[in-house]
């Protein structure tokens, strides 16, 4: 309550005094008062004067009593400050932060408009993948546009910034050639090379074909890109093919392109068993200077298991791999695995499929035994229609009349196939003093790597697909901005791999055959949903770039003054740890 002022001069001041009681309990209690205060001198003393209570206001209304005491000017807080606009930030300049760290605007080519829009694309491809004209207005959509000038930039601009980029795609790669490929950063000179298409929509694509589909789009054209590899899987080079083009000429202009373009000599490529062919690896012995490493389609290694041959269960009573030599195949080392996991689930999954084939044909011989069912083409196209639904016709003898049908297993066949389950054999012109059998087998299983940069450029992460260009080149330049937007987010994804479910610290397998195994630490993490310290949640790394595009910059004009002044959000503390990562402060700009 106020009380009578003995004295007009003095200042004024609020006043916090702190007491505490404990009661008969003994439990403490700790209080607040407080008050608003006079002080004046009276005489040689100074003295205080309560003037009022405030203990019962909200610490608002007190913080904004001290602040108009202590010479603060209050105003409403709608005329103070105003925020002009905001824009997500954090995500672009995570990507921005990378793509400097690893050189990639000089690695394009000088400064230039061209380049400013073909980085666009390609950090826009990271951050937001969709078609061009949809990037084009997202670009005014976070700080990305504004900071790298771009905002406003025309379809016709874009485009030439996609020719440009494309006339500059040997330079690139050469560049990432040396960066990751050269001998002395690659000491086992591996590089791996597979193959993978994409539908095309429209029909006046100069590179859609129709052709084997490995994204189960039958009967639609599409194209087909070879992606190049390090061991490690970080993606090198891309090259774009018709949509009917065998996986041989394909292999072809991959080692031309490491061989000749790259001048790299030496290398070992590494390729699946249809891609490195018997054909292939004759061209790549008159070649020279190209070693490969591949496996043997199943009837090759069933000839090797034929009879006598070298490859016998035997092998594997000590170990799940040998090393073998055959006649057929002269300087060149055989690597025999036998992995039981595998055996074991191809012996269940033969099983269950010969099941369900038995149990789709089973209507059929009950209409034929009931003579609903008669003639023997009749019964034939019934039958033809069901039995390879999953492939296991090559299992079943089919014997047809016209009044009867007798299915049976092919038993002494099912236990041939059987007698191989689990067994794969490596085939490479590597030298042992070069590389160690359990190198070979680690080497081709590293294909899998390729098999994620695909997984990350079709759907995960890229969206390379569905092809909506029109002319050759333009094809090409699409699949350079997604190859390269893919060596962007492996970079990412290991760098930030502590906020994320990625096993930072995968173990060293003991047994090169046997499956890989999460780390316990991963295994936490992903139970726990923390980071290892859990300390902090952890996300997909989609859901990480979404948490980082929630600091947004925005431009703050105060009471007073004309400019607006750009301002962060207070970052999380995943965001800041996302930086950390990334071995930078939280930049305002992109400059």
């Amino acid at each position: 309550m106020m009380q009578h002022m003995v004295r007009r001069s003095g200042a004024m001041h609020v006043a916090r005094i702190k007491s505490s009681h404990v009661d008969k309990a003994g439990r403490r209690r700790d209080y607040q008062s407080v008050y608003l205060r006079r002080s004046f001198r009276d005489g040689g003393t100074v003295k205080h004067q309560q003037l009022a209570n405030l203990s019962a206001l909200p610490e608002a209304a007190i913080s904004a009593i001290e602040a108009v005491l202590s010479g603060a000017t209050m105003v409403a807080a709608g005329d103070a400050v105003r925020i002009e606009s905001s824009l997500p930030h954090g995500h672009v300049a995570a990507v921005h932060t990378m793509a400097r760290t690893l050189g990639l605007p000089a690695l394009l080519g000088p400064p230039c408009r061209a380049r400013d829009l073909a980085y666009g694309l390609i950090v826009s491809r990271v951050l937001r993948p969709g078609s061009k004209l949809s990037t084009l207005t997202g670009w005014a959509d976070t700080t990305l546009g504004a900071d790298l000038g771009i905002t406003g930039a025309s379809s016709d601009e874009v485009y030439a910034a996609m020719d440009w980029l494309h006339q500059r795609q040997d330079h690139i790669e050469k560049q990432l050639a040396a960066r990751h490929l050269d001998h002395e950063v690659n000491p086992s000179r591996i590089a791996m090379f597979d193959l993978s298409s994409s539908w095309v929509t429209g029909r006046c694509c100069e590179l859609a074909a129709r052709g084997y589909s490995r994204d189960g789009k039958k009967g639609c054209p599409q194209i087909e890109y070879g992606l190049l590899t390090d061991p490690a899987g970080r993606p090198v080079a891309i090259r774009v093919f018709a949509g009917n083009t065998a996986d041989p000429t394909a292999f072809r202009a991959a080692v031309t392109t490491v061989k000749d373009r790259f001048g790299l000599t030496n290398m070992v490529m590494v390729g699946d068993r249809g891609m490195i062919t018997s054909a292939r690896i004759t061209a790549l012995k008159d070649l020279g200077g190209i070693g490969w490493l591949t496996a043997l389609r199943a009837p090759s290694i069933a000839a090797l298991a034929a009879d006598d041959g070298p490859l016998q269960m035997s092998l594997f009573d000590d170990h799940d791999f040998a090393e073998i030599t055959h006649p057929d195949y002269p300087g060149e080392r055989l690597i025999c695995c036998r992995n039981p996991l595998l055996a074991a689930e191809r012996a269940r999954k033969r099983g269950e499929l010969l099941n369900a084939t038995e149990q789709l044909l089973a209507p059929i011989t009950a209409a034929v035994a009931a003579r609903r069912l008669v003639g023997a083409d009749q019964i034939g196209l019934k039958i033809g229609k069901v039995i390879d639904k999953y492939k296991m016709a090559k299992h079943l003898h089919v014997t047809i009349t016209d009044t009867t049908v007798t299915i049976t297993r092919r038993h002494t066949q099912i236990s041939a196939e059987a007698a191989l389950d689990g067994i794969y054999v490596l085939r490479t012109s590597v030298p042992a003093s070069d590389l160690a059998s359990a190198a070979v087998i680690n080497a081709y299983k590293n294909l899998a790597n390729v098999e994620r940069d695909f997984r990350s450029l079709k759907t995960d992460d890229l969206d390379l697909r569905p092809i909506h260009h029109r002319l050759e080149d333009r094809v090409r330049a699409h699949v350079l901005i997604c190859m390269l937007a893919a060596y962007l987010t492996w970079h990412l994804r290991h760098a930030l791999a502590p906020l994320t479910f990625t096993d930072e610290n995968p173990p060293t397998r003991d047994n090169p055959v046997a499956p890989a195994q999460r780390s316990p630490q991963a295994a936490t993490k992903a139970a726990r949903k923390t980071t290892t310290d859990a300390q902090l949640p952890t996300h997909s790394y989609q859901g990480l770039l979404t948490h980082l595009a929630t600091l947004t910059r925005n431009q703050v004009r105060f009471a007073g003054t004309k400019t607006p002044v750009p301002m962060l959000t207070e970052a999380t503390d995943t965001q800041t740890r996302a930086f950390q990562l990334l071995n930078t402060t939280i930049p305002l700009s992109l400059q």
